[in-house]
């Protein structure tokens, strides 16, 4: 069997199920009240249940999304985190180049930092090139979408040198600086564990903290 292709992606992914097997099942994320055994069963339902992957999204099969993720999630766990590793099937959509290139590559990031971070302590990654161009061209795209509720206005300012994004147009607004996954874990709602610099008013800065951002 050909082995997948070595993408930013899926070195992610790996990263990823390589740290949740030395946590262990029960382990806590970013993503609510999941556990690393919740979390795990999500990215298998993503990938290899389309039916009930729409409830990630869409709220009229939400209840359908929540029993199939409780079934997989009953698997055992290194079976479970083997079935992540392993990727999605030739059929499935998440399979797909572009997908990966972009769409996996911040699923992974995140869940990799929902992870990491969870604990007591952490620190901020080095990320490589490659990675951070990836995450910085899916900021382009992405994150209007991902603040849209915001009620006030925002604009990204990475460090670096790479251009300010404005993600929402309103007064007053805020600026929000730092290294580029820091930037992409605050707009998907992750404010309380990305490090980053926020400046304005002091309301609106206060606002923007504590704002409900991502899917």
């Amino acid at each position: 069997m050909t082995s997948p292709p070595d993408t930013t992606a899926r070195r992610e992914r790996l990263a990823l199920c390589d740290l949740m097997l030395e946590v262990g099942p029960a382990a806590p994320t970013l993503c609510g009240d999941w556990t690393t055994r919740q979390l795990a069963a999500h990215l298998v339902m993503r990938e290899r249940r389309p039916d009930a992957a729409a409830g990630i999204v869409f709220g009229a099969v939400a209840d359908h999304a929540e029993k199939v993720q409780r079934d997989i999630a009953a698997a055992e766990w290194t079976d479970l985190v083997e079935q992540v590793r392993s990727g999605p099937p030739i059929w499935s959509p998440t399979r797909l180049a572009a997908v990966d290139k972009i769409v996996n590559t911040v699923e992974f990031y995140v869940h990799h930092e929902d992870v990491r971070r969870a604990g007591e302590s952490w620190e901020e990654r080095q990320l490589d090139a490659d990675l951070e161009d990836r995450l910085y061209w899916a900021l382009s795209k992405m994150s209007k979408r991902l603040v849209k509720s915001s009620e006030v206005g925002i604009v990204l300012q990475p460090t670096g040198g790479r251009a300010p994004l404005t993600l929402k147009e309103a007064d007053p607004s805020v600026t929000v600086a730092g290294p580029v996954g820091e930037l992409m874990l605050f707009v998907y709602g992750r404010q309380d564990k990305s490090n980053v610099d926020i400046a304005g008013d002091e309301a609106a800065v206060e606002t923007v903290r504590n704002a409900s951002f991502g899917v």
